[in-house]
């Protein structure tokens, strides 16, 4: 019997119970026959003890150090660059703040093992997340609105079998082998957001077929961050330095994302964030 060896890929940064439940929800899965992982996980100069913690309950783990400024692209990147030594036959993608349900990762790659048989070639296994208490679904593919789109924005929650979709969220992805010899690392062009979408989007460019895995398989709350930037009553100054802040839209970041996703059609995309932070009312009625 063929040994399928998983490497999961995870940062995190000061949420050392979020985390050690994220990795107990993880340890506890039923694997397939023949299944292992091992956990590569970037500590991102915590300063609660996350490193130690993870350390001390699960010594298996691999825990490598980061400068508090690599954020979620950075510390995936780092992940990925010390788990690719090992030649695993998939990557997983794994937020801290993302709890597996009962036999996700035994989904995960009954869907890819699926996908390889119809497609003839590997493609990008998507999980879905919902709400812990009321089941809404909150991360996982991702499709363009219409034929017109050039950038697809609106969440595919699952269905009883699995579909296709444009790009994903993060949260939980399955990247096999084969994929990551196409398309290598996260893009060194993000700090924080846009990495997994262009990850995504790129993948689809290289003829890389995505495909959302039946049902959630995760619980994980929607981020409720008050994106300051888009908030008429914050003054512009604070606004501008919120957009241009690792976890806005970093004007130079987002540039890079249009210019290489949009095609002739970038410039009015990259002067979007522009408009709205210098006018969010006007915005906010026009699209609110």
């Amino acid at each position: 019997m063929k040994i399928e060896c998983i490497a999961v890929l995870m940062t995190c940064y000061n949420r050392r119970n979020t985390t050690l439940e994220c990795l107990r929800c993880l340890h506890s899965q039923e694997l397939p026959k023949g299944v292992r992982f091992d956990v590569y996980l970037v500590d991102d100069g915590c300063t609660d003890g996350t490193g130690d913690a993870v350390h001390a309950k699960y010594p298996d783990v691999h825990v490598l150090q980061g400068d508090g400024n690599l954020y979620w692209c950075g510390g995936m990147r780092m992940a990925w660059a010390e788990a690719m030594k090992g030649d695993y036959d998939y990557y997983l993608w794994l937020n801290d703040d993302t709890m597996l349900l009962r036999g996700a990762i035994n989904t995960m790659l009954e869907t890819a093992h699926e996908v390889r048989e119809q497609e003839g070639r590997d493609g990008i296994i998507v999980s879905s997340c919902r709400d812990s208490e009321s089941g809404r679904h909150t991360y996982g593919g991702m499709v363009k609105r219409n034929r017109c789109s050039r950038l697809p924005d609106q969440p595919m929650p699952p269905g009883d079998q699995m579909q296709r979709c444009d790009t994903m969220n993060g949260n939980l992805v399955l990247v096999p082998r084969e994929v990551f010899n196409l398309l290598g690392n996260l893009s060194p062009d993000y700090t924080h957001t846009f990495g997994d979408v262009d990850y995504g989007m790129r993948a689809r460019r290289s003829g890389v077929p995505i495909w959302v895995a039946p049902e959630h398989l995760a619980e994980c709350e929607a981020n409720a961050r008050v994106r300051l930037w888009t908030v008429p009553s914050v003054p512009l100054k604070e606004r501008w330095r919120d957009m241009c802040g690792p976890r806005g839209l970093p004007p130079r970041q987002w540039y890079v994302y249009v210019k290489r996703h949009t095609g002739a059609a970038w410039p009015f995309y990259a002067v979007k964030p522009l408009v709205r932070v210098l006018f969010p009312g006007l915005w906010n009625l026009r699209y609110g």
